[in-house]
């Protein structure tokens, strides 16, 4: 059915060994050297490679064995393996951001180029992936091809407004991480709940939408449902509006990107229509969350802004998590990295990179 044939992960030992084990993988990347070594003692009895670093990640991407590449690093880090895995012919099921994010304008040429599918992950991605499929009678595969965009007039985006939905700066200026932490629908990782709770995780999937789906950022409007159980809409040119609605469940986009375009049984939670009684809407607040206000300025602006956005974004979460910065520190020093940079336009992926490097350089200075 599915086999695993490479696995790459940060420093989590003990369960890259249960899955080794379960799934006998091969070719295993583990991010920090030392836990690699580790890893190797603690399976010692079995015929599978350790690597590590980048190195070690651009091997599992480009593993001659595999069709399909589940990216699902958090940050820049995922941007070369994906690119790697794109130029040795693979499909990317999609669950890292910044990947398109920063680099949507080489990726998506890329993918075309190169025949593959790019499989949305991110709950709202698939959402709408999902309502885009059968027009025509055509495979709505991502990327698509100049005419499948014009059908979209809009993208509706939705938030569930994270834990601080409805506060003003004041009301937020003294919040603590473990504050920060407590999303109302979602149980995600640190840095993305983070970013739930700024918007900032918002502004990034406005960006990721506009390199998947063809649009540009004017027709992409967030919508705030507090509950998450519409995780996106498209509006057609004819007026028509169709949504993907359900539980707020990882299990359910993760599975349909590894089975496109198949719809296999998935247990789980059901909705009740009569238990959830009605569904309300908001709009964003772009006066007290400005992450996402400034995602839409980063996009406008193109070039290398959005990476500029995304590497001061993630220091600042960093600093938040550890003591270091205020809650509201974190959109001030991406405003402030933005109105410092003077933007490259169609960076490469070596532009895009020292433009993370020079955002991570001036945070640091600044500190």
């Amino acid at each position: 059915d599915v086999e695993v044939t490479a696995i790459g992960a940060g420093s989590n030992i003990s369960l890259l060994e249960r899955q080794i084990r379960e799934f006998k993988t091969k070719l295993v990347c583990v991010w920090e050297e030392n836990k690699a070594k580790e890893l190797k003692l603690c399976t010692a009895d079995l015929s599978v490679e350790i690597c590590s670093g980048m190195d070690g990640l651009l091997r599992v991407a480009a593993e001659p064995e595999s069709e399909l590449l589940v990216t699902a690093i958090v940050g820049m880090i995922g941007l070369r393996p994906t690119i790697a895995a794109i130029e040795a012919g693979k499909d990317i099921a999609l669950a890292n951001k910044e990947t398109l994010v920063t680099a949507g304008h080489l990726i998506m040429p890329l993918a075309k180029e190169k025949k593959v599918k790019i499989l949305p992950v991110d709950s709202e991605h698939s959402a709408i992936f999902q309502c885009l499929q059968g027009r025509n009678g055509t495979d709505a595969c991502v990327p698509y091809n100049s005419n499948s965009a014009s059908e979209i007039e809009k993208i509706l985006l939705t938030a569930s407004g994270g834990p601080f939905r409805g506060c003003t700066k004041a009301q937020m200026k003294d919040i603590k991480p473990e504050d920060a932490l407590k999303h109302p629908s979602w149980s995600m990782g640190r840095k993305i709940t983070i970013d739930s709770a700024t918007m900032v995780n918002k502004g990034l999937e406005v960006m990721e939408a506009k390199w998947l789906f063809g649009v540009e950022p004017s027709h992409i409007t967030v919508v705030v449902q507090p509950k998450s159980i519409i995780h996106s809409m498209v509006q057609f040119r004819d007026g028509a509006v169709m949504a993907q609605l359900g539980t707020p469940d990882m299990k359910l986009p993760i599975q349909y990107a590894l089975y496109y375009p198949e719809r296999r049984f998935l247990q789980g939670e059901r909705l009740d229509f009569w238990e959830l009684g009605g569904l309300t809407f908001e709009k964003p607040d772009m006066e007290n969350f400005d992450g996402l206000r400034l995602a839409y300025q980063a996009i406008r602006q193109g070039g290398s802004m959005p990476t500029v956005y995304n590497a001061a974004n993630e220091l600042a979460v960093q600093d938040f998590l550890e003591g270091r910065e205020s809650f509201l520190g974190i959109t001030e020093r991406i405003e402030a990295a933005m109105q410092a940079h003077h933007v490259i336009e169609n960076p490469s992926v070596e532009e895009i990179l020292e433009t993370e490097q020079w955002t991570m350089h001036r945070a640091k200075e600044k500190e």
